[in-house]
């Protein structure tokens, strides 16, 4: 008989839903702005695109970038300064298969670069790793030439 007097003096039903729990001042932060890079750029690989925008831009996305490059899996890289986090504008030539981050950065000792290559990446011809050495971002064979170790970024190949 409530339901009957709920509908009488136009009260809400029972029981009342409760409002949502949701309030506008979260927000998403980005975490890994190289990783986001690195997987929209694999993205647009696979899709087929010729080009992809990536924001935001970061000087280890730069130097990243660079080294893929020098090797020839990215043609040319345009960077927008925006006033802002800035834009990158990335050409692509179609040899990207897959590229990521290693996150945590490991330190990897001169000896240790041979074996992460081989757990790493497809075959001992094909692909590089991206390493932060005290001299700058590099790949897994000039880091070699040098002689140096340092802390993986990523990979390509």
């Amino acid at each position: 008989w409530l339901k009957h007097l709920a509908r009488f003096l136009r009260l809400p039903s029972f029981p009342t839903p409760l409002p949502k729990a949701t309030p506008s001042f979260f927000k998403m932060v980005r975490i890994n702005v190289l990783r986001d890079c690195l997987n929209g750029i694999c993205n647009a690989e696979k899709r087929g695109k010729r080009q992809v925008l990536v924001r935001p831009c970061s000087k280890v996305i730069i130097k990243f970038l660079q080294v893929m490059q020098k090797h020839g899996y990215i043609g040319d890289v345009e960077i927008i300064d925006d006033k802002r986090s800035g834009k990158v504008v990335i050409d692509l030539v179609g040899r990207i298969n897959k590229c990521g981050v290693i996150s945590p950065r490991f330190d990897v000792c001169l000896p240790d670069i041979e074996q992460l290559a081989s757990n790493l990446l497809p075959s001992r011809q094909f692909g590089h790793l991206v390493l932060t050495t005290p001299y700058g971002i590099m790949d897994h064979e000039e880091a070699r030439r040098k002689h140096t170790g340092g802390k993986i970024v990523g990979f390509f190949f």
